[in-house]
């Protein structure tokens, strides 16, 4: 594990652009993906068929142009998010609401060993042996929207985590993408209701890359 103080040159550029950003982040993995173009992910625990589908073919594309995806290695659309993108051969950060000397959720263990074992990075702003706390969610939220220059929703209730992290990119200035759903699921109402605030409507991978290309 490494301590990375805010000081240093491996902190994230963007995420040092926030209001009050973390002073210290525990990393274990390869810190130069902490500067390079990265996309957060996140959805639904709740993953639906639909979201499993939409979610494998829009990280497939983006990790074919070289993003790298930022997400919370929760269940469903999260973690399904970071095994497609190691699937096909991305790198991911996980960001975690505890100490890296825990996983939770614990099923996903596996899935964070192979995300180092595949030149990915798990990334806190907790010390070693912090506890599990609800609380400790919201700021892992805030700390995947700062990472990178955009976040995309895929699913979510109208009250989820997924749209207090797209809360926090929008307050931080970044670009805010959510794709549509089934209008009779409860999981398309998040980014419908993101949509409508103006998050920008995504149907394929070009949405994004028009917006977070340089």
């Amino acid at each position: 594990m490494t301590i990375i103080s805010i000081s240093d040159k491996v902190y994230p550029k963007l995420l040092a652009k926030i209001d009050k950003p973390p002073q210290k982040l525990y990393a274990e993995g390869d810190l130069k993906l902490l500067n390079q173009p990265a996309i957060t992910v996140v959805g639904s625990r709740a993953m639906s068929s639909y979201g499993r589908t939409v979610t494998a073919f829009l990280v497939r594309d983006l990790v074919a142009n070289n993003l790298v995806i930022v997400s919370g290695l929760a269940r469903g659309v999260d973690a399904w998010a970071q095994q497609t993108c190691l699937n096909h051969g991305g790198k991911t950060i996980a960001v975690l609401a505890h100490g890296l000397d825990k996983i939770y959720p614990p099923e996903n263990r596996v899935l964070a060993e192979e995300i180092l074992e595949k030149g990915g990075l798990l990334l806190s702003e907790y010390p070693l042996k912090t506890a599990i706390k609800v609380n400790n969610f919201k700021a892992r939220d805030r700390l995947m929207a700062g990472l990178t220059a955009g976040t995309l929703v895929i699913e979510g209730k109208s009250k989820s985590g997924t749209k207090i992290t797209a809360s926090y990119a929008a307050d931080f200035g970044r670009e805010v993408f959510a794709v549509p759903g089934p209008i009779d699921s409860p999981t398309a109402i998040g980014p419908a209701e993101l949509i409508q605030q103006g998050a920008k409507l995504v149907l394929t991978v070009d949405d994004i890359l028009e917006e977070l290309r340089p």
